[in-house]
């Protein structure tokens, strides 16, 4: 088993494979990007991220789909759906090729508007789970259209923790938005048993950037250099919790509607992990 990135020869001299993945749909299909989130609140970085896979990989739509409950979140605080729902659409109406979607909304009514909502801690069948968003939207794309998972690499570090990780990268392209300190061995490396590179494979990819392509049975994964900015949604919450100004990194749109909807405010949550 080998990893397929640029040209390159590991340390044993074996020629890995060196042709770029191909990315460009069938005959009449297009592009989608699926881009996953709390989205508590979108900042500039999704957005960054989005329109460099988008030009990058000719993705004709990239939906941007807030959960309602992400599994690992399930113990933390979120803002009631309907309003990250609310500035998913207000960040991308700029841009037509983004698409704010209700693929993970709650059954029935959304939740009442409020500050925030605490996720059920007992209710586990209730969350969203990647794969199977991934196949309930495959069940409305033409057969010729490609699907492109956007990530960033610290979420995509624990995928093999994932509900069916080996299915779910079976079902579609990852975008990993990459940045300095990890290297392509770091990636492969995250992969789950079974799909995961033996180490005498990944080793001589420990000094490689996580850059390129990395195309092994079962998974293929393009890694997007670049894109990386210094935005964190715990530091946005709480600049917000104390009335400061938001625009460095958000929308204005987006900025506004947090301070006319008093979100946040006083909600600053210490023990809380960065959440993006």
């Amino acid at each position: 088993m080998g990893l397929a990135t640029e040209d390159v020869k590991d340390e044993t001299g074996v020629a890995l494979q060196g042709n770029r993945a191909r990315t460009n749909a069938g005959k009449n299909g297009m592009n989608v990007g699926l881009f996953g989130g709390s989205f508590d609140p979108i900042h500039r970085g999704h957005l960054a991220l989005a329109l460099a896979a988008a030009e990058r990989y000719s993705l004709r739509q990239v939906l941007f789909v807030p959960a309602n409950i992400p599994p690992h979140k399930q113990k933390h605080p979120l803002t009631a759906f309907i309003h990250r729902y609310a500035m998913v659409a207000l960040a991308t109406q700029d841009e037509k090729r983004f698409v704010p979607s209700l693929l993970e909304a709650p059954e029935g009514k959304a939740a009442e508007p409020g500050a925030a909502v605490p996720a059920p801690a007992s209710a586990p069948a209730q969350a969203n789970y990647s794969i199977d968003t991934v196949r309930r939207l495959k069940r409305t794309l033409k057969k010729s259209d490609r699907l492109f998972f956007l990530i960033g690499i610290d979420a995509f570090r624990d995928v093999a923790k994932w509900r069916e990780a080996r299915a779910l990268l079976a079902e579609c392209n990852f975008i990993v938005a990459s940045r300095p300190g990890y290297s392509l061995r770091d990636v492969a490396e995250s992969l789950p048993e079974g799909l995961r590179p033996a180490a005498a494979v990944t080793r001589p990819f420990d000094k490689q950037a996580a850059k390129g392509d990395l195309v092994l049975p079962g998974v293929t994964l393009h890694l997007l250099e670049g894109v990386q900015q210094s935005v964190s949604a715990t530091a946005i919450r709480q600049a917000a919790a104390q009335g400061k100004v938001l625009t460095r990194w958000l929308d204005p749109r987006v900025a506004d509607y947090i301070r006319k909807h008093g979100l946040y405010r006083g909600k600053v949550r210490r023990s809380e992990s960065q959440l993006t």
